[in-house]
C-alpha cells in the first residue's frame, strides 16, 4: 500500500443495538453520526477495524 493512501468512510446505519465493542469500533475510526463521512489513512490497523464493523460502513476506496 502507498504511503498517502486514503479511504473515504460513511456511516451509514445506527449504531442502536449493536454490541458495545462495535460502538467503540466505530468511535474509534471517528464516526458519531449517522452519514457523517470520515477520510483516513489506509493501513491494516483501519482496514481491520473497518471489516469489524462492515454492516454499518460504506467504504470508497
Amino acid at each position: 500500500m502507498d504511503k498517502n493512501k486514503t479511504v473515504q468512510v460513511t456511516l451509514i446505519k445506527s449504531l442502536i443495538g449493536t454490541k458495545n465493542r462495535h460502538r467503540l469500533t466505530v468511535r474509534g475510526l471517528g464516526l458519531k453520526k449517522i452519514n457523517q463521512t470520515v477520510l483516513l489513512s489506509d493501513n491494516s490497523t483501519i482496514r481491520g477495524m473497518i471489516n469489524k464493523v462492515f454492516y454499518l460502513l460504506k467504504v470508497e476506496e
